[in-house]
């Protein structure tokens, strides 16, 4: 796997530390990254759940009104 190097304010990382509780900076970073990711999934499988519903109701037959 590839490595990046970054540099980062120090106190945002100090930050992240004491709220994720961990004690290097290389694995609150990651944290982050991969809290964001998920993150991200997890919109995109609700909204494909909304999208899909939203097309599921397009195309039933709607009741005679009358």
């Amino acid at each position: 796997m590839a490595k990046v190097n970054i540099s980062l304010d120090a106190e945002l990382v100090v930050e992240v530390m004491v709220l994720a509780g961990v004690g290097s900076p290389q694995d609150a970073v990651e944290l982050v990254v991969r809290d964001y990711i998920a993150r991200g999934h997890r919109t995109e499988a609700r909204t494909e759940l909304k999208d899909k519903g939203l097309r599921e109701d397009a195309v039933k037959p709607q009741e005679p009104q009358g």
